[in-house]
């Protein structure tokens, strides 16, 4: 996990029919359901963006507004005071708000503070909301043009997408089911919102054990360390929980090790041969930020060349497999009826040429990239965008991560030591690729239930208009200063490390990688191409006691307390599921989805209090 992935649910592989749940006429295009997506969008979008910024994973919110939406309308029905809410106006709700939610992969956890902490460069609100919008309006386009050869031709599974209609068909099926999630999704974010509440309320500090030592140094001098300086501490936080019991045992266990491995081991290696640099001498005082500075690079080194090695090996594959007529074209079973097809090709081909012209021209406006470069870029995203839907279309994880760093690489050639250039062409191949991947997603929940995709696109374009102006206000909102709260305790954003510690190198060479870095950065590479193998080709029953590279490699880039955290909300998780298997898998999703959405709207909240009061 490279940490611009959108957080996958439950691993689903099934590709099983669904018998059609709402066979009602009535029309699925409707204004409350847009709205509803709007609304329901704006309300979990900044939800995103502080997760983005606080572990640099999102949570793929389908089911939370599929299940907001289905409780909203459905009292209304009980006071007669709205018509039935259908099964096909929730999936276009669930479309927009999903869309709105997904607008971090735009840039907001990665590519635009990197710029800001390397260059200075901010933008404003408007311009940041136009810039959001743009460059996710061609994932959108991309999406359209992949629907019917991806799902129809390819038959490919798209796991989440699979997960909403599940969910969705479930909860408008029976009443009991849909009241008890409900319940749960409600407590667990109020539980969340209470304790962050608290936390910030009392300035409650992650506990650490009183555990010390010391670490010899060149000096001479003896440097006292404590666990708490090093992090090693439990953290009040049900988001981590919440993300632990999405994310499983190898995941939580990996990210663990990594935390280990970069605080327990390298960082006080690296304090001992004066390659960084200790915190204020307190035994309380958290050294976050001196020693990240350092541990990023092989931190991040870990986390590009996994998800880069293991984009490579699923491209092969599918390049392979795309030789081959796929089991849909030799049955001939790729066509649907006509009301089920995406759109017309002189309007798709229309629609790109427009979104073609916006990008290239907000390139040239906000960041002065050449025209030629910024005609460049939007080919290479075109071509990694659907890329990435086949790799999510498979896995449920889109590798935005891998991609932006190619198109990184590949800039570093076209326009050497253009470090504006370099991010900002990688952000348009970052978040067009992941917002189609959320459209492919929604696709197949549309297709499953029988939806019209056309609809499901314009859903999918309202959500992404409020998005933009959603998450660029809060973006703003929380980090007035990228220069002093990023990379910090606080806000650790593990992707703008990864990013911007890219960028630096490809534009200044080695002179960027602190003393000492280089051999770490060398093992590190090693071992995420190593272990990146090893997962793809490892016997089905093994592949689980394979650590995730890129899972280790977060562990480096984020405080420990957090992967503390994350391990045990994995390990509740299993302990659940090895309890009552049933209930975890109808349940573990909704109680994450709670706890994260309350923690995350919890410190939003707190953040605007802060900033008008």
């Amino acid at each position: 996990m490279s940490g611009r992935e959108p957080f996958k649910e439950a691993p689903v592989t099934s590709t099983r029919h669904y018998t059609r749940a709402d066979t009602s006429a009535r029309p699925e295009l409707t204004i409350r359901a847009v709205l509803s997506g709007m609304v329901i969008g704006a309300i979990l979008t900044p939800c995103n963006v502080y997760t983005g910024l606080k572990i640099g994973w999102t949570f793929n919110m389908s089911v939370a507004a599929g299940l907001i939406a289905f409780a909203i309308w459905r009292s209304a029905e009980r006071w007669n005071l709205a018509p039935v809410w259908t099964l096909k106006e929730n999936n276009i709700n669930q479309t927009a708000a999903s869309a709105s939610a997904s607008i971090i992969s735009a840039g907001l956890a990665a590519p635009i503070p990197a710029l800001a902490l390397i260059t200075g460069q901010t933008l404003a609100f408007p311009v940041l909301a136009i810039w959001l919008i743009v460059v996710s309006l061609l994932g959108i386009v991309v999406a359209a043009g992949l629907r019917n050869q991806l799902l129809l031709r390819d038959r490919l599974p798209f796991p989440s997408g699979i997960v909403t209609a599940e969910t969705m068909t479930e909860i408008h099926r029976g009443g009991r089911e849909a009241h008890l999630r409900l319940r749960i999704l409600g407590l667990a974010a109020a539980l969340a919102a209470t304790l962050k509440f608290a936390v910030s309320r009392f300035s409650i500090q992650p506990l650490a054990p009183s555990l010390s030592g010391t670490v010899p140094t060149a000096s001479g001098a003896p440097l006292s360390v404590t666990a708490k300086n090093l992090g090693f501490a439990l953290d009040p936080s049900f988001l981590m929980l919440g993300f632990g019991a999405i994310a499983g045992l190898r995941i939580g266990a990996s990210m663990l090790l990594g935390a280990v491995l970069a605080w327990a081991v390298l960082a006080p290696m690296a304090l001992s041969a004066g390659w960084a640099e200790a915190g204020p001498a307190d035994p309380a005082s958290v050294w976050f930020g001196p020693l990240v500075e350092w541990l990023l690079w092989p931190g991040a080194t870990l986390m590009v060349t996994a998800s880069l090695t293991s984009f490579a090996l699923s491209v092969g594959g599918m390049l392979r497999g795309g030789l081959r007529k796929s089991p849909a074209e030799e049955r001939g079973a790729c066509d649907e009826t006509s009301a089920h097809k995406t759109v017309s090709p002189p309007l798709a081909a229309s629609a790109l040429a427009v979104v073609v012209i916006l990008c290239v021209t907000a390139q040239g406006m906000i960041f002065s990239i050449g025209i030629i470069e910024a005609f460049v870029a939007v080919a290479l995203s075109y071509v990694l965008a659907i890329v990435a839907a086949r790799v999510s279309g498979e896995t449920a994880i889109t590798p935005i991560g891998a991609l932006g760093k190619i198109t990184q690489f590949s800039f570093a050639a076209i326009s050497p030591g253009n470090i504006t250039t370099n991010l900002m062409s990688a952000n348009v191949t970052g978040g067009a690729a992941g917002q189609c991947a959320d459209l492919m997603h929604d696709l197949r929940t549309g297709q499953i239930i029988g939806a019209t995709p056309a609809f499901q696109i314009i859903a999918q374009t309202f959500g992404v208009l409020t998005g933009g102006f959603v998450a660029a206000a809060t973006y703003l909102m929380l980090i007035p200063d990228p220069q002093a709260q990023l990379i910090t305790p606080e806000w650790p954003a593990p992707a703008v490390a990864t990013w911007k510690a890219v960028a630096e190198t490809l534009a200044v060479g080695t002179n960027a990688i602190p003393p000492g870095a280089f051999p770490a950065i060398i093992i590190a590479a090693i071992t995420g191409i190593a272990l990146a193998v090893a997962e793809k080709f490892a016997p089905e029953r093994w592949q689980h006691l394979v650590p995730s590279a890129s899972a280790i490699g977060l562990g480096f880039v984020i405080p420990a307390w957090n992967a503390i955290s994350l391990f045990l909300g994995a390990v509740l998780s299993a302990l659940f599921t090895a309890a009552a298997p049933g209930t975890a898998a109808r349940l573990i999703v909704v109680i994450a989805a709670g706890l994260i959405v309350g923690e995350s709207l919890a410190g939003v909240a707190g953040a605007l209090a802060t900033l008008l009061f």
